[in-house]
């Protein structure tokens, strides 16, 4: 048994390493951003079908296929009993254990190790670990986001650059010792908690001394600043600000400093931002199948004008593909709102598959849920799904209702990149 699972796992390993040799190849032909998130959503798919693999065996089940993908096979080996491999179309993945349903046929021997034969706790379980695999890989991002990249601190304010001044070799800041990095503490003894507090404090106090202290290396510095009636600086011949009150201005470009979450801080942290995703994809999830939103998205893909509007842009579901173009220009340029995606992704998709609908795993939970309520002594029962199937018809027909009109918009209407 132990050489069965450490070749078990030999070959899920030569699968990721045969997916890394391909994303350099595109790495080398595209760039680094797109081939390294296909190779992260590639990996979630393997992540995905790992946790019901690796379920699966632990409990004694039968694995017969471990694939990435679906189509024609580009790929496969055979290790003991399971056939591993990389299909052409690389939409999603499975792993295939005999017994699905009460109508397949299987040898008697066999019988024991298929899932029908599991015990409902075991049945739960292989459903829900693809699910669940969602939710760890959630968690690892989530602390990997805290603790290496951070996250910019809404109530933290620094200084990020300074206006050129026409006319004026030093703008007002500069004059006044301001140096890029600087956190501006306070502002006349008031705490700065956010931008628009500060902004409003320095447009009040046009041409009026202010004492401003700063944090720089550590150590705080005060420094005193006299803001310029915005009215009288002049950008490409043209005065800054306009009207008949006067605007203070410094001539600085601020930012929220990013800050980093210590080791042990990260844990529950993760765990709180990975909750709130989940609350907020649920709701998202509830929204995309709501009959409005596909009354909405018919009149987005009928209508041209509506597909473009600022309202759809923000609030329309996307496929994958944006999600993947989304990912690829916040790699490029906003690393915490990639990471940001990318959890969202893996709980969107985890919640997903939990619908208690087939073919989702959900479904099957809520099938050995059923049975199990129903059984009667040692028998088990049998459900019988192809009572289903009108059902299963017309689930499916709203799926792809659902990613027919949102790959449609996507490619036809893409989303505007929004870290421009």
């Amino acid at each position: 048994m132990t050489e069965s699972r450490t070749s078990s796992l030999a070959s899920v390993f030569s699968l990721l390493v045969g997916t890394v040799a391909v994303v350099g190849l595109l790495t080398w032909l595209w760039g680094w951003a797109l081939p390294l998130v296909l190779f992260l959503v590639i990996a979630m798919v393997m992540g995905h079908e790992f946790g019901h693999f690796i379920t699966a065996k632990r409990s004694g089940m039968k694995v017969t296929d471990f694939f990435v993908g679906f189509g024609p096979v580009l790929w496969s080996t055979t290790r003991g009993e399971t056939r591993y491999g990389i299909r052409a179309l690389l939409l999603g993945g499975y792993v295939k254990v005999p017994g699905m349903t009460w109508y397949e046929e299987i040898a008697p021997e066999e019988e024991k190790r298929t899932y029908r034969s599991a015990s409902y706790p075991r049945k739960v379980i292989f459903a829900s670990a693809g699910s669940l695999m969602h939710v760890v890989m959630a968690l690892l991002i989530a602390y990997a986001a805290l603790v290496f990249v951070g996250h910019a601190d809404p109530q933290r304010v620094s200084v990020d650059g300074f206006t050129s001044w026409q006319g004026h070799s030093l703008n007002a800041a500069q004059i006044a010792g301001m140096k890029i990095g600087d956190e501006i503490i306070s502002i006349n003894g008031q705490k700065i908690t956010g931008v628009n507090e500060l902004t409003t404090l320095i447009h009040s106090n046009a041409n009026h001394t202010i004492d401003v202290m700063v944090l720089r290396g550590g150590h705080d510095v005060m420094l005193h600043a006299i803001p310029v009636d915005g009215r009288t600086v002049l950008l490409n011949g043209k005065p800054e600000v306009t009207g008949t009150t006067p605007v203070g201005l410094l001539g600085i470009h601020l930012t929220n400093p990013t800050v980093y979450t210590n080791w042990l801080g990260a844990v529950p942290d993760s765990f709180r931002t990975v909750g709130s995703t989940i609350s907020q994809a649920a709701h998202s999830l509830v929204h995309v199948f709501s009959p409005g939103e596909f009354s909405t998205l018919f009149h987005q893909v009928t209508t041209p004008s509506a597909a473009k509007s600022t309202v759809s842009q923000t609030t329309r579901p996307v496929s994958i593909v944006e999600v993947v173009r989304l990912a690829d220009q916040a790699a490029q340029s906003n690393v915490p709102v990639f990471f940001t995606i990318l959890i969202t992704l893996n709980i969107f998709v985890g919640l997903m598959n939990m619908l208690p609908m087939l073919p989702l795993d959900g479904g099957y939970v809520a099938i050995a849920t059923y049975e199990r309520l129903r059984r009667r002594g040692t028998s088990p029962y049998k459900a019988d799904i192809n009572k289903l199937t009108p059902v299963v018809f017309a689930f499916v027909g709203v799926l792809l209702v659902l990613f027919a009109s949102t790959l449609y918009l996507d490619i036809a209407y893409p989303i505007a990149n929004p870290f421009h």
